[in-house]
């Protein structure tokens, strides 16, 4: 048993004592996995879904959908409305939350070769020195092993929808059930059998509402007879905007798959489940090749199958997040434990004609994020600070009193959530997409966001073009100012604060061999 001062001074940070008072005593008496808890820090629970838009949360006011579970989060605590992603892609986002770090120092540039390399530090580890329990169930998507837990229970690589395998410390396993369902099943499960004594930090981490959009089988029927309505861009044709734009391979009326429209079923459904899918599917199916649609009304019910199947996903995390919640409710919980919602990054749901994301534009750049935290949010706040995924690692840590790493990039959303803004909070942020060539066609691009403006550089050299975007006055970023004389002045601030940012966030003039594909 450790009890001297000094050798908890070398394996705990000092900032533990910002969980309470009690924490002097604490550190005088308690081993190292009771200190935590013994200061009164409070356990976390991130809940993180993949391309989960933050229009298809009810909370958001976009009335596509009902999600009353994750807009609790938001009620009893904050909404936040300009939470930003540094790398819009599933992979580049996870390592960014785990380190705190923009893709070029954390490594994981794309999901197309890179590997993370989980011998750097990471807020995980470091909460676990400092006596917290912590497990990460789900969705990983980083090719290694994770690190800094005492369970991981994850897909393999993308996952699927039904009958997943999961690698529980090393372990594959065939899983029976809804990946959605059985990821809830796992928190849940070790949540009831963790050591009590012990702080807790559980990732839950969803595959829904990822691309090919399968919804649970009980779910199928949720929005029969609903007419989703049409984003007002969804027949851009990209006027106003470079190559990129025009060249990209995203498009609702052209990309999308038979698997993706529900025309070649999964091939991972048992014969029982089979069946159900096949009967709800194979009529409509027929009733839609009857109708011999093309052109603008091809594209229109593509749209509408489209977003059936991505908001039924996303009706099995709503109700996972009730679950959750229940647990914390009916175990006391819920008083000292900080529940966070958000996802990898925001995604297309037929703006400008897209799915996916990829694109420093609104509707991928902004990811959704929610966060009670008792005590110290104000229930029914909301914020409109220029936050981030590169922040979330710090909150944590500031949270747990452990010690923030000079390395790190973000800063604590702590007195944010206090309704205590710093008054040197970031007023610009830097954005960077690596992924290219690669899937979907979307170019390398840099840029920096203000809270009206956008400047982007894609810098390929088969591309080479700037844009400029007024969200004030063109808030569906549908035409490029840059140029324009009546913008001269902004676009010349926003590139010195551009250059400004890639030297201060140590960004290299050329990209690395590593982010291109092998």
């Amino acid at each position: 048993m450790i009890t001297s001062r000094l050798t908890l001074r070398a394996l705990f940070s000092l900032d533990l004592l910002k969980c309470t008072v009690l924490g002097i005593a604490a550190l005088l008496i308690a081993t190292g996995p009771a200190l935590a808890q013994a200061a009164g820090c409070p356990n976390i629970i991130f809940i993180f879904s993949d391309d989960h838009a933050y229009q298809a949360i009810s909370a958001y006011g976009y009335g596509l959908n009902r999600t009353p579970n994750i807009d609790r989060i938001g009620r009893e605590g904050m909404r936040f409305d300009r939470c930003l992603t540094t790398n819009s892609l599933c992979g580049p986002s996870r390592a960014c939350v785990l380190t705190g770090k923009y893709s070029h120092l954390n490594g994981f540039y794309n999901n197309a070769n890179s590997r993370f390399d989980g011998s750097q530090t990471t807020f995980p580890k470091l909460m676990h020195a400092a006596g917290y329990q912590t497990a990460m169930v789900g969705k990983w998507h980083l090719i290694s092993d994770p690190t800094g837990f005492d369970l991981w229970d994850i897909l393999p690589g993308q996952g699927v929808y039904y009958n997943p395998q999961m690698i529980r410390n090393g372990v594959t396993s065939k899983q029976s059930g809804y990946v959605t369902d059985l990821i809830t099943d796992k928190s849940l499960d070790w949540l009831k059998h963790r050591d009590p004594t012990k702080p807790f930090l559980l990732m839950c981490q969803h595959k829904a509402p990822h691309r090919n959009w399968q919804p649970a089988l009980k779910n199928l029927h949720h929005y029969d007879g609903v007419a989703f309505p049409e984003p007002p861009t969804l027949f851009d044709d990209y006027a106003g905007r470079g190559k990129g734009e025009h060249e990209q391979d995203m498009m609702i009326r052209s990309t999308l798959t038979a698997a993706d429209l529900k025309f070649t079923p999964p091939g991972d459904l048992t014969q029982d489940q089979r069946k159900v899918w096949d009967a709800y599917y194979d009529p409509l199916n027929a009733r839609m090749k009857e109708l011999q649609l093309s052109g603008d009304d091809l594209t229109r019910w593509k749209y509408q199958r489209y977003m059936h199947d991505y908001l039924a996903c996303i009706d099995s995390i709503d109700e996972s997040v009730g679950k959750l919640l229940a647990y914390l409710k009916q175990t006391g919980l819920d008083k000292n434990t900080i529940v966070v919602y958000a996802s990898d990054q925001g995604f297309y749901l037929g703006e400008h004609g897209w799915f996916d994301k990829r694109w420093i534009f609104e509707e991928s750049l902004r990811t959704p994020l929610l966060v009670r935290w008792p005590g110290v949010t104000r229930p029914g706040s909301v914020n409109r600070d220029m936050v981030s995924n590169l922040d979330f690692a710090e909150t944590f840590l500031d949270a747990a009193g452990v010690s923030v790493p000079a390395e790190m990039q973000g800063r604590s959303l702590k007195p944010v959530l206090a309704g205590k803004t710093p008054s040197t909070w970031r007023q610009s942020f830097y954005y960077h997409y690596y992924e290219h060539p690669a899937e979907h066609n979307v170019p390398r691009q840099y840029g920096v966001i203000t809270p009206r403006y956008k400047l982007v550089h894609f810098y390929e050299p088969e591309y080479a073009y700037w844009e400029l975007f007024d969200l004030k006055r063109d808030p569906h970023e549908m035409k490029s100012v840059f140029g324009k004389p009546a913008y001269a002045k902004v676009q010349q601030e926003l590139q010195t604060e551009l250059a400004r940012l890639r030297v201060e966030l140590k960004v290299p003039d050329q990209d690395p061999p590593e982010t291109m594909e092998k």
